[in-house]
């Protein structure tokens, strides 16, 4: 872990990552590949020491209320934040200052903040976005080794659904010959019918890999799934897009549960109500 002070905190659309990097250890991580241009480890997390004083001066610059978006590319609650808490100082100054929130984890660290995330969507909106991969505990642990398995996750949900604040669940990504199984994605929709989704992201049944990420992961199925980097580099090759051999009737499945119970699954949807801010607080800025 190392500090460094950043020239600015919010994107053009508002998003922030308070972090560089992962402790994670997701074997199937986008964020590792070389596009991103890491110049240190990936473990070696970068924590944007001056977040929070950059955070309160964008917010008060701001001449109207918007949406604040979290864990893009970085979890805000990886286990440095255990310690650091730069995450909450975040909350706190979003929930002072009116702004709405959309925050994405696997941790049910989150619940720590559980205060904060209830204040926020009280006087605005707040939304917790929570990714749901593999139900099974046992292949999660393998699959994504230091987060909360999915149970955890999954009585997370409940907590925010017990607590009126919103949830949308990433179902992203299915590893081909590895959680993309009709019993791993029903079981998956079954908890996100029980506790309440909002909204399920989902871009089809597969994932992406690409230089970086790659090598990651093929080392991972060698250690994890002996033989099956063979099925891999047979059947993908060098492709960015490996969709499951299964994708046409799990996105089937996905939609036509999620039409059903009145889920949003489109993820021009989904990503509309993440970002659109309650209108009889989206007024001018007293700063």
């Amino acid at each position: 872990m190392h500090f460094v002070n950043a020239k600015s905190i919010l994107s053009a659309r508002n998003g922030m990552n308070l972090y560089r990097g992962c402790t994670h250890g997701c074997i199937y991580c986008d964020s590792r590949s070389t596009c991103y241009g890491f110049t240190h480890a990936f473990e070696d997390i970068e924590v944007k020491q001056n977040a929070p004083q950059l955070l309160e001066e964008a917010l008060r610059r701001k001449r109207k209320k918007c949406m604040i978006g979290t864990g893009a590319m970085c979890d805000p609650y990886m286990h440095c934040e255990e310690t650091l808490r730069l995450t909450r100082q975040c909350l706190e100054i979003i929930g002072r200052h009116g702004f709405g929130l959309a925050i994405q984890t696997k941790s049910t660290r989150i619940l720590r903040d559980l205060d904060l995330l209830r204040h926020i969507n009280e006087q605005s909106k707040c939304v917790v976005q929570m990714t749901l991969t593999t139900h099974d505990d046992a292949l999660c642990r393998i699959v994504e080794p230091h987060v909360s398995p999915t149970s955890e996750r999954v009585a997370a949900l409940e907590t925010f659904r017990a607590n009126g604040i919103p949830t949308v669940v990433w179902l992203t990504p299915i590893l081909p010959y590895i959680n993309d199984t009709e019993d791993n994605i029903r079981r998956i929709l079954d908890d996100c019918i029980r506790t309440g989704v909002r909204g399920i992201i989902c871009f089809g049944m597969g994932l992406t890999l690409r230089e970086g990420d790659r090598e990651y992961y093929y080392a991972a199925l060698d250690r994890h799934f002996p033989g099956l980097k063979a099925v891999y580099q047979r059947q993908y090759g060098l492709a960015y897009e490996l969709p499951s051999p299964r994708s046409a009737a799990l996105m089937q499945l996905f939609r036509q549960t999620c039409h059903a119970h009145g889920i949003l699954y489109e993820p021009e949807d989904c990503f509309s109500y993440l970002h659109d801010f309650p209108e009889p607080y989206a007024q001018l800025s007293l700063f």
